[in-house]
């Protein structure tokens, strides 16, 4: 009897491309918090980036996907957490504009640094 692996199917693994294109989306909501233009990008555009990072990521060593997958996944998380008090604090009084701010930096960078792994 030899052993093998479990395969995993297209729907249990994540894709990049669209963990991108998600931040990106949260981003567009965090900067209409934060009382700026959304600059979110087209569509095309976004389809655009998230061939190009799923190509990338499909070239990418195991290791700098495991360091991508890792990022992506804490990014969500603290973009997530950060969304959800931005809302709480957003329905009791004005728009906490200089924290959406903030957060919007902070996820700008995260997805440099992510497009940067690959």
């Amino acid at each position: 009897m030899t052993h093998q692996q479990p395969s995993l199917s297209a729907s249990t693994l994540a894709d990049p491309g669209r963990q991108v294109v998600q931040l990106r989306y949260i981003l567009s909501l965090v900067d209409e918090i934060a009382g700026r233009d959304g600059g979110g990008q087209d569509k095309d555009a976004a389809l655009d980036e998230a061939a190009r990072i799923g190509a990338a990521y499909g070239h990418a060593s195991p290791i700098d996907r495991r360091r991508f997958d890792a990022f992506a996944a804490i990014t969500a998380t603290w973009a997530a957490g950060g969304v959800e008090a931005l809302l709480a604090h957003e329905a009791r009084v004005q728009p906490p504009r200089a924290a959406a701010a903030r957060l919007a930096g902070e996820i700008h960078m995260a997805l440099k640094a992510l497009t940067a792994i690959l």
